[in-house]
């Protein structure tokens, strides 16, 4: 599965590994991906979101009604 935020968009950062004789070898940093459930008052169900760490703040913030209607309008299935 894809590691990215559905929220945020965040992906993975690609880059290298330098190790002490200063040798490059490939690396990428992963998101802090969550899998959250959150409740939708206004259809009185349960929507399962893939969320970084900054997604959820974002959803707090926001609140989860207007994130659904930003990724609705985005073309998202929700």
């Amino acid at each position: 599965m894809s590691s990215v935020c559905q929220v945020t968009g965040r992906k993975p950062g690609y880059g290298k590994r330098v190790s002490h004789s200063h040798k490059r070898t490939s690396r990428r940093w992963d998101p802090n991906i969550q899998s959250r459930r959150y409740w939708l008052p206004s259809e009185g169900r349960w929507i399962r979101l893939r969320v970084s760490a900054k997604g959820i703040k974002t959803i707090d913030k926001r609140g989860i009604e207007a994130v659904v209607a930003q990724l609705r309008a985005e073309g998202v299935r929700v």
